[in-house]
């Protein structure tokens, strides 16, 4: 492949199938930039058919090993399975550790399964920024289901459910207290609670805590018409795999015979929405860093105004800079 492609010969061959080209938009999801933005706003029109998969749960729970096998159930029924592996970023390099994408090293002769690892290059929540950019990429390129699974960062990495159509809380026998991990919201975002490594002696009493909890309604359920379930999975016995496969068909179904599906999709829309004026936002201020940032920093310090006031009015400078340019861009194509 040509060394140099333009936006629109890119997206064309990610639409194709095309591996290499399905790389380089990724690759550009997970920098960003403008030059990546005109790709992916391309590519978005052609996004919306996957469905999107969260797995989270606390580091050594086994989801990278479960995300691998659940891969190869979904794979036996002929579609296409794209994996994003969320992983911890190097405190050198700033990229990912790719500790995920090696133990999926199996997967890697399937052409219908496409792994990815993303470094969180400090993003919180358990998701890397370019995230939700590199899921429109597999959805367009014909990939029907996407696994996220997140870096496992603990009892705070909520961002998934704000991602996925379905979300996999993944929990382990003997990794600490299940009472204090629903105090911290993790467990209450489940469409599904996997208990892994079945096959331990202590798994059952994980089990039945859970269940006992859920029926004790310490869990809020998110869609009425549907009754979270808790299933017993196995990596190293293939136990459990199929049934984690047919429970998140199942959701899917629920969701779009209950219309909960449309809610969903705004709901996760609503939240790229935001995350991108968040971003945007971000990179305005860098860009007055030298400037009006440093000046207002100084009168905060002073005292002559307070961080709220100045806040807002570097919103105002930056709203009215934005504005200058769009005029001034119209001018220049009239």
């Amino acid at each position: 492949m040509r060394s140099k492609l333009s936006p629109e010969e890119l997206v064309e061959r990610a639409l194709a199938g095309h591996v290499p080209a399905i790389a380089r938009l990724l690759s550009r999801a997970e920098s960003g930039g403008s030059e990546a933005r005109k790709a992916l706003d391309r590519l978005y029109r052609h996004t919306g058919k996957a469905h999107i998969v969260g797995v989270t749960g606390v580091p050594g729970s086994g989801k990278s090993t479960l995300v691998s096998k659940l891969a190869r159930a979904v794979r036996a029924s002929g579609r296409k399975v794209g994996i994003l592996a969320v992983d911890p970023s190097s405190p050198f390099s700033g990229g990912s550790i790719l500790g995920d994408r090696i133990r999926m090293t199996d997967l890697v002769s399937d052409p219908g399964i496409y792994i990815r690892s993303m470094a969180t290059r400090g993003a919180l929540g358990g998701l890397a920024r370019g995230a939700l950019d590199a899921v429109d990429v597999l959805d367009a390129a014909g990939y029907e289901m996407v696994l996220i699974e997140t870096v496992g960062v603990g009892q705070d990495e909520i961002d998934v459910v704000r991602a996925a159509h379905t979300t996999v809380v993944v929990s382990a026998p003997g990794l600490g207290d299940e009472i204090q991990a629903i105090k911290a919201g993790v467990l209450e975002i489940a469409d599904i609670h996997v208990v892994s490594k079945c096959d331990r002696s202590d798994a059952d009493k994980t089990i039945a805590d859970l269940k006992t909890m859920m029926g004790m309604g310490a869990f809020l359920t998110k869609t009425p018409s549907w009754r979270v379930p808790v299933l017993a999975t196995s990596s190293a016995k293939d136990q459990g795999i199929v049934e984690l496969a047919d429970a998140i068909d199942a959701h899917r179904a629920s969701l779009e015979q209950s219309g909960e599906i449309a809610m969903r999709c705004r709901r996760i829309a609503e939240r790229r929405m935001l995350r991108a004026a968040d971003e945007i936002l971000r990179a305005r201020f860098e860009q007055h860093r030298g400037g009006k940032l440093s000046v207002l920093t100084d009168r905060i310090i002073s005292r002559d105004l307070t961080p709220h006031a100045a806040a807002k009015e570097l919103l105002h400078e930056i709203h009215m800079e934005t504005t200058r340019e769009l005029f001034n861009s119209v001018d220049t194509e009239s």
